[in-house]
């Protein structure tokens, strides 16, 4: 939450999911996005890696960050990616997300 709200009072508009399966559903509204940040353990069947990867999929250039209490797992980290361990720094996810609005 902290991270959402940090991104909206930021100017970002937000978008949050409570599972791995809605995130990736929301792929299919055909809306742009610019900025993904996601764990790595979400609710539901899907993980984080699998949001990254669907994601990746439709928006190849998409800045992709994961914040995780999990251990990074560099084979199912998309490239051009980066992974910040929990508790993450909020100055470090506003610096990730202004170098894609650029």
């Amino acid at each position: 939450m902290q991270i959402a709200d940090t991104l909206a009072d930021a100017g970002w508009e937000v978008e949050e999911f409570v599972s791995a399966e809605l995130a990736i559903e929301f792929l299919d509204q055909d809306r742009e996005v610019k900025f993904l940040v996601t764990d790595i353990r979400l609710t539901g069947t899907a993980t984080g890696w699998d949001v990254a990867e669907a994601y990746r999929t439709k928006f190849p250039d998409l800045k992709i960050v994961y914040c995780s209490g999990n251990n990074v797992n560099l084979s199912r980290q998309v490239s051009q990616s980066e992974f910040m361990a929990k508790p993450c720094e909020m100055r470090k996810i506003l610096s990730a997300a202004q170098v894609q609005a650029v």
